[in-house]
């Protein structure tokens, strides 16, 4: 793997450890949630931590690859790959504590194996699809969306500004909503590619 892979493959594993996080002061395992009372608080920051490490290597990989000249169809299929198992997650995450609806997400999950589907057959014909701008703007609507329902989270956990969770949360669904809006509209793009190359 060339270092821009390695950037990926962080998102791998910061994936889980999010999800674990983020439901930790919830499942209470070992009655953790009594031997460090301010878990639930201190989840918070580290939440955020994984979050922006994620997003970043996600900006950072392909400046990498091109700086490098390390740029190759496996980075360009890992790439995406690692993008949609880390953007799944946190959405899991937002869906099952009630701040995204489960419908949207099942149009963004079906969205994102359709394209690692159309993906594979590109590949089959010698051709590894990279991202296209519609799929780069889906991207910064996904991390959006995230980062909204994180603060409305952060707001509901620490009790900080309480007043405003409910606006933040309104800001999170909006900004799901036109998510999966786009993610519509950039699968339809993907497949006009794949159409054109057949």
């Amino acid at each position: 793997m060339k270092a821009a892979d390695k950037l990926s493959a962080l998102r791998i594993i910061l994936a889980p450890v999010f999800f674990i996080i983020y439901f930790i002061p919830q499942w209470n395992p070992a009655g953790i949630a009594e031997r460090f009372p301010g878990m639930s608080v201190w989840s918070v920051p580290v939440l955020w931590l994984i979050f922006a490490a994620s997003a970043f290597s996600d900006m950072f990989d392909g400046m990498v690859a091109r700086r490098r000249n390390e740029v190759s169809d496996f980075g360009k299929l890992f790439d995406p790959f690692t993008d949609t198992l880390a953007q799944l997650t946190y959405f899991l995450c937002f869906v099952l504590d009630g701040f995204f609806p489960a419908l949207l997400y099942i149009v963004i999950l079906y969205r994102e194996f359709g394209i690692l589907f159309l993906r594979n057959l590109m590949l089959k014909k010698g051709t590894a699809m990279g991202a296209r701008v519609s799929g780069k703007i889906k991207t910064v609507a996904y991390i959006s969306a995230c980062a909204l329902a994180l603060l409305a989270l952060g707001i509901r956990r620490t009790k900080f500004a309480g007043g405003f969770e409910a606006l933040a949360s309104t800001a999170a669904l909006a900004v799901f909503v036109v998510s999966a809006a786009l993610a519509v509209f950039s699968f339809v793009d993907y497949l006009s590619v794949y159409r054109r190359e057949k």
